[in-house]
C-alpha cells in the first residue's frame, strides 16, 4: 500500500481551509434548499461550476428538503436505486430525472388544479380582487403570513396570518412557505403545504403575493401563471395610494417609489390584467384557470 504523501504545514493547513470553506458553502445550499430559495434543477445547474456542492452526498441534500429527514431520504435513496454514499457530481443522467421528478414541486396528474399568482403594485386592488374571487367558489386563495400589523377590520387567518418576527424565522427555517419576501418594511409569506393539498384535491389555486414572490414561485413550478394586475391609470393609483389614512406622507412617498418600480415589471407575467373593475378581473381569472384545465 502506498503511503500517503508527507505534507508541509503550509499545505496541511490549505488542505483545512479549503475543507472548512468547502462544509461552509454546503451548509449555506443546504439552508437555501430548506428556505425553499434552491430548486432541485438549479442544484444540478449548481453543481456545473461549484466542486464544494459537486461533492456533496445526494443523502445530505434530500435531508436538507422540509419535512425529509434521514429516514425518508435514505428510503428514497433506496426506492430510486441510486447509492447512499453517491456524491451529487456521480450521479447518471437517469438518476437525476428521478430526483427532479421527486422533490419538484409535484404535479400528480392531469386532474391538478391550476395555480395562478397574482400580483401587481401595492394600491393597485389586488385584496380586493382576492376578497371578490373567494366569495365566488371558483378558486381557493391562498392566506398569506406577514409581520406587519394588522389594519382596521383586518382579522387573522382571514386576510393574513399575522406573525412575529421570530415566527416568521423558524417559518423560513423549516421550511414552512413555498415563497417569501420583503415588502415595503415587512415580509411576507405563502403557506406552503395548503397550496400543495388544494392543487391535488383538483382546485384551483390563487396566490395574491408579491412581485418578488411571484418570481419565485415561477422558478419552482414552473406551470403557474403569473397575472400583473395593472391600474386603469398611473394617476388613479397615486390616488389611491395617498388616500390611504394609516401611511404617513413619507411613507406614502416610498410607496410611490416603490410603485413606479414594480410597474416597469409587468412584462415578464405571462397575463396583464387592467383593474377598472373588479368583477372584470374575476370573471378574467376565471376564464384563465378554466381554459388551462381544457
Amino acid at each position: 500500500m502506498k503511503r500517503p504523501p508527507v505534507l508541509t504545514s503550509e499545505q496541511r493547513n490549505a488542505a483545512l481551509e479549503k475543507a472548512r470553506a468547502s462544509r461552509a458553502r454546503r451548509a449555506d445550499v443546504k439552508s437555501e434548499v430548506r428556505k425553499g430559495n434552491l430548486s432541485i434543477e438549479d442544484i444540478f445547474t449548481l453543481i456545473q461550476s461549484d466542486e464544494a456542492v459537486a461533492k456533496m452526498r445526494v443523502a445530505e441534500l434530500l435531508e436538507s428538503y422540509a419535512g425529509v429527514g434521514k429516514v425518508r431520504a435514505i428510503a428514497t435513496l433506496d426506492r430510486l436505486g441510486i447509492s447512499r454514499t453517491r456524491r451529487l457530481q456521480g450521479l447518471g443522467t437517469h438518476q437525476r430525472h428521478a430526483l427532479i421528478k421527486e422533490f419538484s414541486i409535484p404535479r400528480n396528474d392531469a386532474h391538478d388544479g391550476t395555480l395562478i399568482v397574482l400580483s401587481g403594485p401595492g394600491g393597485v386592488g389586488k385584496s380586493t380582487v382576492s376578497r371578490e374571487i373567494r366569495k365566488s367558489n371558483d378558486f381557493w386563495v391562498s392566506v398569506s403570513a406577514t409581520t406587519r400589523k394588522p389594519r382596521d377590520k383586518e382579522v387573522h387567518g382571514i386576510d393574513y396570518i399575522f406573525l412575529s418576527d421570530e415566527e416568521f424565522d423558524r417559518g423560513i427555517g423549516n421550511g414552512y412557505f413555498l415563497e417569501w419576501a420583503h415588502f415595503a418594511g415587512a415580509r411576507y409569506g405563502t403557506p406552503r403545504q395548503p397550496v400543495l393539498d388544494a392543487l391535488h384535491d383538483g382546485k384551483d389555486v390563487l396566490l395574491e403575493i408579491e412581485i418578488e414572490g411571484a418570481k419565485q414561485v415561477k422558478k419552482n413550478w414552473s406551470d403557474a401563471i403569473l397575472v400583473f394586475l395593472n391600474p386603469p391609470t398611473w394617476e388613479e393609483l397615486v390616488s389611491r395610494l395617498e388616500g390611504r389614512a394609516t401611511d404617513t406622507p413619507e411613507r406614502r412617498a416610498e410607496r410611490l417609489a416603490l410603485a413606479q418600480d414594480e410597474m416597469a415589471q409587468a412584462p415578464l407575467f405571462d397575463q396583464i390584467l387592467v383593474n377598472d373593475e373588479v368583477d372584470k378581473v374575476v370573471e378574467s381569472l376565471i376564464r384563465l384557470a378554466h381554459s388551462q384545465r381544457s
